[in-house]
């Protein structure tokens, strides 16, 4: 049986600030954020299955994407735990914002990398994650493949 990819689409609104960054991004901002994951395996055969014909039911991978990312990320401000934002961060929180302090800077490529990671503990040992991309405006985007970082 071929191996075949599925691809799901999600979306979500998340704010963060680049600590350092010498251009517009080191102030708090958001993005409506594209996020395409596609995992590869081979359709299920057994016809008495009821997901008989399917890689993955797209349900089963919604599931765990919006459980793993969009619920998390979905309307949060985003810092780096390890800068100065950690004070903004708190005043946000003192005002009951949805505030995520992550162990990286939170620009699309490091966002990438940590969803792809999560999203991997949760696929069941038959599928793979072969790759996300993540649009962070309708021109730019940070894509992570599993050939690349086998």
């Amino acid at each position: 049986m071929s191996n075949i990819r599925i691809t799901k689409q999600f979306s979500f609104e998340t704010g963060h600030a680049l600590y350092g960054y010498d251009g517009k991004c080191k102030n708090v901002h958001g993005h409506s954020y594209r996020l395409n994951v596609t995992v590869i395996g081979k359709p299920i055969s057994d016809n008495s299955n009821v997901k008989f014909g399917m890689v993955i039911d797209f349900g089963d991978l919604k599931k765990i994407v919006k459980e793993e990312i969009v619920d998390v990320f979905d309307h949060a401000t985003v810092f780096n735990k390890n800068t100065p934002h950690v004070e903004l961060a708190k005043e946000l929180e003192d005002r009951d914002h949805n505030v995520l302090l992550v162990n990286y800077q939170p620009t699309s490529e490091m966002m990438v990398i940590d969803f792809a990671s999560k999203i991997k503990k949760r696929l069941p040992s038959n599928i793979e994650l072969f790759s996300l991309k993540l649009q962070e405006t309708a021109t730019s985007f940070a894509e992570w493949f599993a050939s690349d970082n086998e």
